[in-house]
């Protein structure tokens, strides 16, 4: 059976509806449900679970795309054989979310090229899939952003943004020392998130040199004493893990008798 097989009044019924997906699996399923003579019930759970399930893929998909999450990086995709040292333990209770329940925050910190930016977005795409509203954004850019919100009148909204989040993961924390405004901008989202949102950290430095880079070290120590008190820290180590991420010739004979031919 194909779709135009399908009467006119039941595909206008459909979109009238909103369901007009249905049509592009309906003819399926209506061979299927004739060929296990399934009830009519069933076959109306059939097509329904369709669309729940085509809704909620869609609604995921929205959802990582405001996240701003690269689609590259999701848990399935990581190399586990690659030589890095990490909390397996640890990263296993990341994993479960607990600390997002519990507006908790994490800290993974290592040198660079291990994978710290890698894990950070597989727990955000995690994050995804639970339904919770998530947002990546490199420190620099953020800090950056609101800066020039300052000026144009849309400060208030993009802090709103990063406020009401349920995880915000920020890259390249501490990368370079703040300004005064730079400084206490990133004073203001940890301590307004600090009991109401979770916050990942990425850095080459550890806690312990986030001091140094504020402007304002009273301001420092209340919004790092605010964010490590209730963050897992996840230390890693190894050798670059973007190795692993860089394009091969998976068929070299192949590419060099195709140079060969073009070359004679």
């Amino acid at each position: 059976m194909t779709i135009e097989a399908i009467s006119p009044d039941m595909k206008g019924v459909l979109r009238r509806l909103k369901l007009g997906r249905v049509l592009d699996t309906l003819p399926q399923r209506l061979i299927l449900a004739r060929q296990q003579s399934m009830p009519h019930v069933d076959f109306l759970l059939l097509i329904l679970g369709d669309e729940v399930s085509r809704r909620e893929g869609a609604t995921l998909n929205m959802r990582i795309k405001r996240a701003n999450l690269d689609p590259g990086m999701r848990l399935e995709q990581w190399d586990p054989g690659t030589p890095v040292s990490y909390d397996r333990v640890l990263f296993n209770e990341l994993v479960s979310l607990r600390f997002l329940e519990a507006h908790g925050h994490v800290a993974i910190v290592g040198p660079v090229g291990v994978g710290k930016t890698f894990l950070a977005q597989a727990l955000g795409h995690l994050a995804c899939q639970q339904g919770y509203e998530v947002l990546a954004l490199r420190c620099d850019r953020m800090l950056k952003t609101l800066k020039q919100g300052r000026l144009d009148q849309t400060y208030d909204s993009e802090l709103d943004k990063i406020l009401a989040v349920d995880l915000l993961i920020l890259d390249d924390f501490g990368l370079d020392a703040m300004d005064p405004v730079e400084s206490r901008d990133a004073y203001e989202i940890m301590t307004e998130r600090d009991g109401k949102g979770s916050i990942i950290i990425t850095s080459n430095r550890g806690p312990d040199e986030w001091l140094g880079t504020f402007a304002d070290p009273v301001r420092a120590q209340s919004a790092i004493d605010r964010f490590t008190s209730r963050a897992y820290d996840l230390v890693m180590d190894g050798e670059s893990y973007r190795q692993r991420l860089k394009p091969t010739l998976k068929n070299r004979s192949a590419v060099d008798t195709k140079e060969a031919i073009l070359v004679n």
